[in-house]
């Protein structure tokens, strides 16, 4: 018996050099795609967004309380902008908490914020310092005068303190043309 090695039909030929062509590019993109997950995966971009979204929600809410104050219920108010706070600002309103009560408890005001735009404007992660600027409207309601609505931009430093984003200090931010302190 005598055995002849068939060549292959010459239209197989482009056959086979494009399903070895398709293997090898789909073994190349398997490997791009595994490289671009884990790199994504082992990328501390995710982290420093996490941390910049919980410094932008803690700073909104410490601000918008810091602008919020009820007469009626001012202990609660207070103890709420204590614990939105840290360091010398905390220290600030702990020791002018008293003097502060009666002007209020006088003056029978009723204090609300609502924040309509923010940012971060500085993240240090690794520090544990941001800064944010606020955009709120300030209503303040007197007894026996209409509701007064005030639009302001707050600057705000948060420290992180204790896993969680606090209020170190805060001020208005320049508007306009007017320089910065």
């Amino acid at each position: 018996m005598t055995s002849k090695l068939r060549a292959a039909p010459a239209t197989a030929r482009p056959l086979l050099v494009a399903a070895l062509v398709l293997t090898l590019l789909a073994g190349g993109f398997a490997v791009w795609g595994g490289w671009a997950w884990y790199a994504a995966a082992h990328d501390d971009t995710a982290a420093y967004a996490g941390q910049r979204d919980a410094a932008l929600a803690a700073g909104e809410q410490a601000v918008q309380n810091l602008n919020t104050l009820d007469h009626r219920e001012v202990d609660r108010g207070l103890d709420l902008w204590e614990s939105s706070t840290t360091g010398e600002l905390h220290q600030q309103l702990a020791e002018g908490r008293k003097e502060f009560t009666g002007q209020v408890k006088s003056a029978k005001t009723v204090t609300t914020a609502k924040v309509l735009s923010s940012a971060v404007t500085e993240l240090d992660d690794r520090a544990g310092r941001a800064r944010v600027l606020v955009a709120l409207r300030v209503t303040v309601k007197a007894p026996g005068a209409e509701k007064t609505d005030k639009d302001s931009r707050m600057l705000g430093e948060l420290t992180r303190t204790g896993g969680r984003w606090k209020l170190s200090a805060l001020g208005q931010a320049p508007v306009g043309g007017t320089p910065a302190d």
